[in-house]
Order: structure tokens, then sequence, then C-alpha cells
């Protein structure tokens, strides 16, 4: 709850998402500025033909369905047009053995199109700034001697070292990897502000997304999406790991930060648990995460969209990672999330968990709105056999979740 911007702005931003969604769904129109020819959807053909183009990738969904490996599953709330966006990459980089996978929410005016723009851009910037890292080498061997150890983070949420012996061989994937996840964030958010149709000023979005290539599991992080691990302990039992860290402002280093660049932050009396970033002379506009693409009406005052990027080298007794949005982790525990994907089929394992965090939204906030939820359930292992949903499936489902 309360990601976005403050409760006191909350309709406010649903009446402005409303005109902006009018404005877009006019007739076909030309802008004199740029003389780009604008489609119903408000997309500019050009950006348009290339999303055709995209949805055409093999191996690439954003839709509702599931492949053998993996299964995703989105659902608007009732707080207006769903700002959510995820997607499943596999043979991602031209890579047999590579997955991408992210989700991505989105907050403020426009951020049902910055969310779609960010989880149609960022996969292409990233293969692609993998691939020229990759060729070039990118100083190996000098970075390799700078590389902290990466961190995980326990189901206590309290950051430790991994195990020494499940970090063996990190260095090469995870510096490659590092730098271009770096590299290809600031890209996005560079290409956001410049962009000629998404109004990115005080609207933004998160996004969690990794890159899994045989055993190696890279996570970059920008706001309080959630990466989870659901894994088997020393006695066999399933538990929970979260991988991400929520990056709320009041964390210790994201509010040093953000003070020292003049931004403030506090909670509203209406609200004190959720802590927002707020402009130095301005009650506005109250977001509640770090680090976010967008709302560049903060950047100049600590937010920033530089990731946090992890490390896990993956056994056997790993099975599955979740990506979801906040609308799930607001309402359930890790380990309510991890219980629910491995007590579900594969195909359903998505849905289901959306289906529960609706439910429990209902039943701890009868007054509130349900949340936007998404998630994608990557699975690490092939014992269980799946068949691919079709794309016609996908569609009706998308088309159920759009008018339920």
């Amino acid at each position: 709850m309360g990601s976005c911007l403050s409760g006191e702005r909350k309709n406010r931003k649903i009446v402005y998402s409303e005109i902006a969604s009018t404005s877009h769904n006019d007739a076909v129109f030309t802008r004199k500025s740029s003389r780009r020819k604008i489609t119903r959807r408000g997309c500019p053909v050009d950006d348009a033909t290339r999303e055709m183009s995209l949805h055409r990738v093999p191996g690439r969904m954003f839709l509702n369905g599931s492949t053998d490996n993996a299964t995703l599953f989105t659902r608007q709330g009732k707080k207006g047009v769903n700002q959510d966006a995820m997607i499943v990459w596999e043979n991602f980089g031209s890579k047999e053995d590579a997955t991408f996978c992210g989700v991505f929410d989105g907050h403020g005016p426009f951020g049902h199109m910055v969310a779609k723009k960010v989880r149609d851009s960022l996969p292409l910037k990233l293969s692609a700034q993998w691939e020229l890292d990759a060729t070039r080498g990118n100083g190996q061997t000098e970075a390799r001697c700078r590389v902290s150890p990466p961190t995980l983070i326990n189901k206590d949420s309290e950051i430790s070292h991994c195990d020494l012996a499940r970090q063996d061989g990190y260095n090469d994937m995870y510096v490659n990897l590092k730098e271009s996840f770096l590299k290809a964030f600031k890209v996005m958010d560079k290409e956001l502000k410049l962009h000629p149709h998404i109004d990115c000023f005080s609207s933004g979005t998160t996004s969690v997304a990794l890159v899994k290539q045989g055993r190696d599991l890279i996570i970059g992080n920008v706001g309080d999406s959630r990466a989870v691990l659901g894994t088997r302990d020393k006695s066999n039992s399933l538990i929970a790991v979260q991988l991400t860290v929520d990056l709320k402002p009041n964390l210790p280093r994201e509010a040093e930060r953000i003070r020292l660049c003049k931004g403030r932050i506090f909670a509203l009396q209406s609200e004190p648990q959720i802590f927002r970033v707020w402009l130095p002379n301005s009650d506005c506009p109250g977001l509640a995460m770090a680090r976010a693409f967008g709302d560049f009406c903060l950047k100049d005052f600590g937010l920033i969209a530089v990731p946090d990027v992890s490390y896990y080298h993956l056994s056997e007794k790993d099975e599955f990672v979740v990506l979801a949005t906040d609308g799930v982790w607001d309402v359930l525990s890790n380990e309510e999330v991890v219980a629910t994907v491995a007590s579900s089929p594969r195909s359903s394992a998505a849905r289901n968990l959306v289906d529960s965090a609706t439910r429990a939204w209902r039943c701890k906030y009868p007054a509130a709105k349900v949340d936007d939820c998404a998630v994608v359930c990557l699975f690490l292992n092939s014992s269980e056999t799946t068949t691919a949903i079709p794309k016609e499936q996908e569609f009706t489902e998308e088309m159920e979740t759009k008018f339920s």
C-alpha cells in the first residue's frame, strides 16, 4: 500500500490518469511539433511498429500465461488502469541457457506507460550492453579486484554474505552483468527523460529484473518490488529467502542520500508506517520509494535510478524465484508467497498467487482499494513438465483481466 503518491493525492492521481487515458483514446492525429503520427493507443507509429515486432520475438512473453519453466500473471486492481507490467524472455540475448524476467510497478498519471516502456526497452538495452561488455572484456581482471562479495537478504530481512561455498565462480558473471545492469538502467532512465510522448516528470516505475544463466543469478532492483527464492534448508524444509531489499526512503543509506540532496522524508499522519520523499519546499509528490525510473521532479533531490545489483549462485535445493509488485507483498509474507507457489501447479502458480493476494486485500483492508498485482514465477528445475499456453488463450485471459 502507498507505493505511489500520498493518500491525499490519490483521487487527483486517478483523475489525471483518466484525463490522460481519454486524450490517448482520441482519433489518430499528428503533432506538429514532432510530425510523428500517433495511433489510437497514444503511441507513435514507429514505436507501435517496434512494439508489434517485439511481440513476435520467440521466447518473449508479457501476457498472462506459462511455459515449461515460467508462469506470469497480472490483474488490474480497483484504483484505475493497471499500471503493472511483466515479462519473461527465454533464450535471452540469443543465449539458450539465459532467461530474463522482470516486473514493473508504475505510478503517477502516466505510470502505466512508463512501466510498459521499461518492460519493452530495458531487456533490449541490457542484452546489447551485455554483449558489448563481453566483447570488450570490460576490464574484467582489474574490475574483479574492486568488486566486493555480493550480498543476499535472508527471511528476516537481515543483510548477510552468501555462504562462501556458494560464491565459487561468481566473479566473471557478476562483474560482467553488474556493469551491464548499471549502464542499461542509466541509459533507460535517460531515454525516459527525453521521451517526446511520455511525461515522466511525476510518473515512474519500479523494476526488479533478473538474468539467469546456468546456475548464476543476477538481480537488478529499483524501487519496492521484490524477488524471493523458494529453497530447501538443511532439514529439507521449504523456506523463503528474500533476494532484494525494498528500497524505501527510511532505509539509512537511502535517507542519507536524499537528505544530502535537500529532499525531505516523512510519513503522513494518516499512514505513519509509510515514509515518503517530498520536494524541499512543497508537500509533493510524496513518493514511497527511494529509487525509481522516471519521477524527474525528484531526481535533483535524492531519487535515483541506479539499481541495487546482487548475485546468487543456485544450488540443487533452490526450486523457484518469485518476482512480484507490492500489490502482493503488502498483504502476503515471503513465506506465504513461497507456500502458495509450491502448492500450485506450475502453469497456474502466478495466477493462484494473485488470487491469494486479492483475497488478502479484501480481508485485511476491506475499506481500501485492491492494488494492481503482477507476478512472475521462474522454476529452476525441470521436474514438472507443462505445455505453453497458446497465444489465443493468453489474449482471452488478458481480456478477462481487463474487464473483471
